[in-house]
């Protein structure tokens, strides 16, 4: 059960993976100012991560382990640090300096991440 839990959970962070960057990329490209949108769809996107890490964590504590899954433990827990990373950062930048361009990094350096660890365990990314 937490495996398919954790395995479908992919899919809703891709997904907000992919809002966050499409709203980054379209406030860049338009100069528009850093709004709330933004800081929610991104915390929909780290809530997203850190509910797939928890699920990961308590399968692994189901006793299910096998070498393979190192490489997508860190890369997974490295992504989830990374998302978190720009949420902190931003929340201590004044509004006016807030901009779309650490979400555009950050969301890029996440997903490339996430598709790491899945790809490290043997699974497609989507399918």
């Amino acid at each position: 059960m937490l495996f398919y839990a954790h395995s479908g959970l992919r899919y809703l962070v891709l997904f907000a993976g992919i809002l966050v960057l499409g709203y980054a990329v379209y406030g860049q490209a338009t100069k528009r100012e850093y709004d709330k949108t933004m800081r929610i769809l991104a915390a929909v996107f780290t809530g997203s991560i850190d509910l797939t890490v928890l699920f990961g964590f308590a399968h692994l504590m189901s006793g299910v382990f096998y070498p393979q899954l190192s490489g997508h433990i860190a890369s997974m827990v490295l992504a989830a640090v990374v998302a978190h990373l720009v949420s902190a950062v931003m929340k201590r930048r004044p509004i006016a300096e807030r901009t779309f361009m650490p979400y555009i990094v950050s969301t890029l350096i996440v997903l490339g991440l996430i598709a790491t660890g899945i790809m490290a365990i043997g699974r497609p990314i989507v399918g």
